[in-house]
């Protein structure tokens, strides 16, 4: 692992709303965080680890699962960016899921000492974190199959969106069987939605290669089921 100079850097990392204020930036300085590489599947931290940082993503792709007692994984998000890493474990002192690199990535490692130092601007982070992951498990307890599939697409348009990055086509990291776990289907419902939503003109898709064609008839589809659900600000047309 490497230490960054200043946490400075993680300025434009953390989820936070608004940015970072005078007061924010004060903190910043002095605290020096790790960064941790990873390979394709490598574990940021497993379940029943003894909580000892949290990870903001740097580079790359993860996602996190939940283990449950007779052995079966069910994904529980996936994270890019700016995104934290292990706040599940900071209640229990113990981490409660699997966190794994879906390709080659790198996190920011923030000890406990510089957590206390970072304060509020953590804690405005983690609320964003928190809020948001609220938000999806709202969606996706509320809709039918191809309406979660719409709002995970609506989903990653915003969040590339939000990382300046393209939200109208982009690679999906995930396998499909991953993509049921999250949402709770099945893979063969998945590859049919896929199909579906193809034929549909709703998308175009090449291997792992996604393209959104119509973002006004996925979100009619993700709202057909239960009023006007807002994941997020529509992006602007390509």
């Amino acid at each position: 692992m490497e230490s960054m100079n200043t946490l400075s850097g993680i300025a434009t990392e953390l989820p936070s709303p608004g940015g970072l204020s005078n007061a924010d930036e004060a903190l910043l300085q002095g605290v020096s965080p790790l960064r941790r590489r990873l390979k394709r599947g490598e574990s940021v931290y497993a379940s029943g680890r003894e909580f000892e940082a949290i990870y903001v993503v740097h580079s790359g792709f993860f996602k996190t699962s939940i283990v449950h007692a007779d052995g079966r994984s069910q994904v529980a998000g996936f994270h890019m960016r700016g995104d934290l890493l292990g706040i599940d474990g900071m209640a229990t002192e113990a981490y409660t899921m699997d966190a794994v690199a879906l390709e080659n990535s790198e996190v920011l490692v923030i000890s406990q000492a510089a957590m206390e130092r970072l304060g509020m601007m953590l804690q405005r982070a983690i609320c964003v974190e928190v809020a948001r992951a609220h938000r999806m498990m709202l969606l996706l307890g509320t809709l039918r199959a191809e309406e979660r599939f719409a709002a995970f697409l609506l989903h990653l348009s915003h969040a590339f969106l939000a990382r300046g990055y393209s939200p109208h086509e982009f690679n999906l990291r995930m396998t499909r069987h991953e993509i049921g776990s999250f949402l709770g289907l099945k893979f063969e419902t998945v590859s049919r939605l896929f199909s579906r939503f193809h034929d549909q003109g709703l998308i175009a898709v090449q291997h792992k290669h996604v393209r959104l064609l119509d973002m006004g008839g996925l979100r009619a589809l993700m709202n057909g089921g239960g009023g006007n659900l807002q994941l997020a600000p529509e992006p602007p047309k390509a």
